[in-house]
């Protein structure tokens, strides 16, 4: 009989699966991105290496001494800590970040604005307690603008009715009152001493999130050569709420990660974050190596950094609020060694 491997699901379960099993899970991982994003699928020898860090009897995985990586965290938090001031000096000093990121609770760029004092009153007590570069971080968040929260009509309600240039229009408002908070927060934590804005989760209400997002990176760019621009995406697809919109030219409907960089790229991102999401049923090979194969065209063209996000739900990480340490290590060092990223 043929040995079992202990080894996760994308829910974060575990499981035993056979060396074969793995094997075939790698391969069809990569062939599923191959297939819909049209990426050429891992190598043979790509798929070896990642065989066998899967099927490693380690609790734990690891990187080579020289292949380290930069750790940076956008909405780091700890469930134990109350203290905001205090959870980054925590990152910091006992979990190695080598960029850390305040942030509130409420993670929206509209939110924040009406606690700004607070937060950048915040901001300036973390840069006097931390050395390590400290970035703001919020999600654009587009949906929070549209009825019955927000100003604009809900253009998820009206794109079921058949009302496709009244739900445009709607984004289009949406974007406007977006890009206006996203601004405010970031001439008040510029002026507070933040070394970077951490736009997080771009994307997540379509394409004009996303295009909010470039346009408010470019004009960060523009006014302050600078500061750091993180943009983390959403998915590894954007979606076309609006199907229209385009940045620099080119649309952003459809984008898969390496149109995604480069939209990023040609807004000033100085690093940028692919978000591949997990597949809850499949195991962890197949949705790491999927997650390679997406990410790896974009490492292969990157002229910026490319830190992937690589937590729960995405990077090849389960889906779970605690990832179990012996497949984040794994997801993360197939990234590493496979892709050549910046950082995690």
């Amino acid at each position: 009989m043929a040995q079992r491997i202990p080894t996760r699901l994308g829910d974060g379960s575990l499981v035993e699966l056979t060396r074969a099993e793995i094997e075939a899970d790698l391969h069809a991982g990569s062939e599923a991105a191959a297939k819909r994003a049209k990426v050429e699928p891992l190598a043979q020898d790509e798929i070896e290496h990642l065989l066998d860090i899967f099927t490693s009897a380690a609790k734990f995985s690891s990187v080579d001494y020289g292949d380290e990586v930069v750790l940076s965290y956008d909405g780091a938090g700890n469930a134990d800590l109350a203290a905001p001031v205090l959870e980054q000096v925590v990152y910091q000093n006992h979990h190695g970040a080598d960029m850390i990121e305040l942030w509130h609770h409420d993670y929206s760029y509209k939110a924040v604005r009406t606690v700004l004092s607070f937060q950048t009153q915040m901001l300036k007590d973390a840069q006097m307690q931390t050395v390590v570069p400290l970035n703001y971080g919020a999600m654009p968040d587009l949906g929070r603008y549209s009825q019955p929260d927000g100003p604009a009509p809900n253009w998820s309600e009206l794109m079921p009715l058949g009302k496709i240039a009244e739900a445009r229009e709607a984004q289009l408002e949406a974007v406007e009152h977006l890009e206006k908070d996203m601004w405010c927060v970031v001439e008040a934590m510029v002026a507070a001493g933040v070394d970077g804005l951490d736009f997080d989760t771009a994307g997540a209400s379509g394409d004009a999130d996303l295009l909010a997002t470039l346009r408010v990176a470019r004009r960060v760019r523009d006014t302050w050569p600078d500061i750091g621009v993180e943009i983390g995406q959403a998915a590894e697809l954007v979606l076309g709420m609006h199907g229209e919109l385009e940045y620099d030219g080119v649309r952003l409907a459809g984008q898969w990660p390496l149109g995604q960089l480069r939209a990023c790229t040609a807004a000033g991102a100085t690093i940028f974050g692919p978000a591949v999401n997990v597949n809850t049923t499949k195991s962890l090979a197949w949705n790491t190596a999927r997650t390679c194969a997406l990410v790896k065209p974009v490492t292969a063209e990157a002229t910026i950094p490319v830190h992937v996000n690589a937590g729960m739900g995405v990077g090849g990480v389960p889906m779970t609020p605690y990832p179990p340490a012996d497949a984040t290590s794994r997801a993360s060092r197939a990234l590493v060694d496979i892709c050549k990223i910046d950082g995690l």
